[in-house]
């Protein structure tokens, strides 16, 4: 029986040399993949009190879309700067090369809400951090973080030091 991690290509030197990029989009091309990534997903969130699942743009919306489903909760999103129609709070944060900026509408998480994060992967932990910081914002709580891959050698979970952070599948390095 394959387990998750043999979903996963690796392709040397992309998107420069130097770097292992770990390709999730094979996952989605199986549909044992991909069943098997939404089951480990809510196997994290077993014992986790949740209301509401918060998506991060793009890969992410992939996943948590399907595991909403599977939880029956909303599915609120996280995107990027300009891409939501209605009111937003956005939060800025730091690239390797510069800044970007996460938006979310201001009526997608109500006070009070616990709300668990996914993303595709927890690398320097940034773009996850903006997003506890939009949720946080909005009065929610966040309850938990997963993501589908984890990439140690970067050290993300030191950025989000004080939340409870699961991957799917962790790779050592960078």
């Amino acid at each position: 029986m394959k387990e998750l991690q043999d979903y996963i290509r690796c392709i040397p030197d992309f998107p420069e040399p130097g770097i292992m990029f770990r390709d999730i989009t094979t996952i989605l091309q199986d549909a044992e993949g991909f069943k098997l990534a939404v089951e480990s997903l809510k196997e994290m969130l077993a014992d986790t009190d949740v209301d509401v699942i918060a998506a991060v743009e793009a890969r992410g919306f992939v996943f948590a879309g399907a595991l909403a489903y599977a939880l029956n909760k909303p599915l609120v999103l996280i995107r990027k700067k300009g891409k939501l129609p209605f009111d937003t709070v956005s939060e800025e944060y730091d690239l390797e090369y510069g800044t970007a900026v996460l938006e979310m509408h201001t009526d997608s998480i109500k006070k009070g809400q616990k709300v668990v994060i996914l993303d595709d992967i927890l690398a320097t932990g940034g773009t996850l951090k903006a997003s506890v910081k939009l949720i946080e914002r909005l009065g929610g709580k966040v309850s938990k973080i997963i993501c589908i891959t984890e990439l140690k050698g970067l050290k993300g979970r030191d950025t989000l030091k004080g939340y409870t952070i699961e991957s799917a599948v962790a790779f050592e390095g960078k």
